[in-house]
């Protein structure tokens, strides 16, 4: 076979690749979206409940006892949550198909009996098990099954979410921080239109905000402020992560998981009652569209990041990405009003630059202030990322992230976050 031939071979090669991952994809996206939308309507259903019988916050406790019965059962009692589905695709660690029905039902067990967490945390782990447990029954070799997995993170990201772009470059970006997984582009992207094409045939309307008045026009000084407001927001997502570390050592502490949850669950509770308001129970969706409206309480965000590391520390499930959004709308609107900026764009720009500093993806961060803003203020919106990146240090909502290359120079420097 000469040269020719060869290369002719590797073109048919990799269009037959490139057809059998589009076809893989979409089965993925078609799968965890119908499994994406019944989660979507089970948490919001739990939501609807809570607003309706506000008593059922007494049975917090409780409910925590059975998610910590229910892993127990499962044999999964030391489940590391969304790092172990980081773990599954930076070292193809096993993701056991048991995790995807348990978050499933932790998830809206915590939100059911007002505990404070968010749904993407479930999605990255529901969408992950599930497309491995396909790849393993269709036979892929071990790098292959970490490009499903990154399909299958990227289509319930984006089911629940409705931003599929940010959902499929999260998916590439989040494992390893400065090297992208750019193989797995064409199958995330796929499988994350997909996801989201499921969960809009079901009425499920894309997350997005409209914010109240106009954007700043581009000059030097409100560059200047939105830089300010970048850096703090990288200093309230260091915090953030630091509440939510302590607070699971803290927990930790007490040996029995069942009375370390049960103890959380009356934390919650106990916090509920002393601020006088259920703002800060469950997601918080409802606060943040207030946030961007104009409106937030000074300190919202600290007791937003209080109730979340209460809850989740102790041991129940979500995540914590909609909660870093509820910080991020309501420390922006303040800082942004302190800086001249106003509430509502300070609010978007907090909710961004927040979410780059927790999660370390700065391209993630750009591409989701379109989906949930639109274009206007891009150039204001990137430099609050590159801001919140630089200037986080290597702190992070998972443990196993690895941050490949420093944030400061390029040098290769392969760690953990804090």
């Amino acid at each position: 076979m000469n040269n020719y031939e060869s290369e002719l071979k590797k073109a048919g090669d990799g269009f037959i690749s490139f057809l059998k991952w589009i076809a893989i994809a979409a089965v993925v996206g078609v799968i965890v979206g119908l499994v994406g939308v019944f989660f979507h309507l089970s948490v919001e259903k739990a939501t609807e409940l809570r607003t309706e019988f506000p008593w059922l916050i007494w049975l917090l406790p409780f409910g925590g006892v059975a998610i910590v019965l229910l892993y127990k059962k499962a044999g999964m009692e030391h489940d590391r949550g969304t790092n172990l589905v980081l773990d599954a695709v930076s070292s193809n660690e096993p993701l056991s198909i048991k995790t995807a029905p348990l978050i499933f039902i932790s998830t809206v067990i915590t939100h059911l009996f007002e505990g404070s967490s968010g749904r993407e945390g479930a999605a990255l782990q529901m969408g992950g098990s599930i497309a491995s447990y396909l790849g393993k029954h269709i036979n892929l070799d071990e790098d292959d099954q970490r490009i499903i997995t990154m399909c299958g993170m990227s289509a319930g990201f984006s089911a629940l979410f409705g931003t599929p772009v940010a959902a499929a470059v999260f998916a590439l970006e989040v494992v390893s921080v400065g090297v992208m997984y750019h193989s797995a582009g064409v199958p995330c992207i796929v499988a994350a239109a997909v996801g989201a094409y499921v969960a809009k045939l079901f009425g499920i309307a894309p997350t997005a905000f409209t914010l109240v008045g106009e954007i700043p026009q581009i000059g030097l000084v409100m560059l200047i402020k939105v830089a300010v407001l970048g850096g703090l927001c990288a200093l309230i997502s260091m915090l953030f992560c630091l509440v939510l570390e302590k607070a699971h050592h803290a927990y930790d502490k007490i040996p029995n998981r069942m009375a370390a949850v049960f103890i959380g669950g009356l934390l919650v509770i106990a916090l509920t009652y002393i601020v006088g308001t259920r703002d800060y129970n469950g997601a918080g969706m409802d606060v943040i569209n207030r946030a961007v409206a104009g409106e937030a309480s000074p300190a919202a965000f600290l007791l937003k990041i209080i109730f979340t590391a209460v809850t989740l520390g102790a041991g129940f499930k979500g995540g914590e990405i909609v909660p870093t959004l509820f910080v991020g709308a309501t420390f922006g609107n303040i800082a942004g009003k302190i800086l001249g900026i106003g509430s509502p764009f300070g609010s978007g720009l907090g909710m961004i630059a927040l979410f780059c500093g927790v999660t370390n993806c700065p391209i993630t961060s750009l591409i989701l202030s379109i989906e949930l803003f639109g274009m206007d203020g891009l150039i204001y919106y990137a430099v609050a990322c590159a801001v919140s990146y630089r200037l986080s240090g290597y702190y992070g909502l998972y443990s196993s992230q690895r941050i490949v290359y420093s944030k400061v120079r390029p040098e290769f420097i392969n760690k953990n976050t804090l």
